[in-house]
């Protein structure tokens, strides 16, 4: 999966990045329209960008741009992050209308014991101006990641979406094994591969 790598700083509201797309489930089906995102890094933030041009379900008690538990019940885009040596991996979740969460996992679904303090370093944002189609974003500080999961060459992870509540559809970047969707699989994360921001 592609991680972009800019030499400026990254700042909502001026975030010019490469969209890679998902045009099928995870059965194989066509979705449409299709759904992208982007993944990318400045020195100090990582940066995940989702956006549909296509209304989104939120959870009802999702308040605007607030930590919610609990969000994948309705439409939801997902960043998996993995340190492949330990087994450990985050899991970030954002709504269209910037209700975010996350939670650091030992193992597959294990929660960890010690939770890192998300709420202090993670920024979210969104553009609900227009109901038919959204746009989110969250930001998480470079230093944070190496910190929780030795953030690095070796980091693996995925991208993930459930969309079109209350008859979900789930999508992942990366194709993984299972007859019914499961997004929890950090030993089939792929490994992230620095690209450089095109020029104009």
């Amino acid at each position: 999966m592609r991680i972009f790598l800019s030499e400026t700083s990254l700042d909502w509201g001026e975030l010019d990045l490469p969209l890679l797309g998902i045009s099928s489930d995870w059965f194989g089906r066509k979705f449409d329209p299709p759904l992208g995102f982007s993944l990318a890094r400045d020195d100090k933030n990582l940066w995940f960008v989702a956006t549909r041009q296509a209304p989104s379900s939120v959870l009802p008690e999702a308040d605007v741009g607030k930590f919610t538990p609990e969000l994948w019940k309705h439409d939801v885009s997902e960043l998996f992050l993995a340190n492949p040596r330990t087994g450990e991996y985050l899991e970030f979740n954002i709504a269209a209308n910037g209700a975010w969460w996350s939670s650091k996992f030992s193992a597959p679904r294990t929660t960890s014991k010690h939770q890192p303090d998300f709420e202090t370093h993670i920024s979210s944002y969104h553009d609900g101006s227009d109901s038919s189609t959204w746009i989110t974003a969250l930001s998480i500080p470079i230093n944070f990641l190496v910190r929780e999961i030795s953030f690095g060459p070796g980091t693996t992870g995925n991208a993930t979406f459930i969309q079109n509540s209350p008859e979900q559809i789930f999508l992942s970047a990366i194709s993984l094994p299972g007859a019914e969707p499961d997004f929890h699989q950090p030993g089939n994360f792929t490994t992230l591969l620095p690209t450089n921001i095109p020029s104009d």
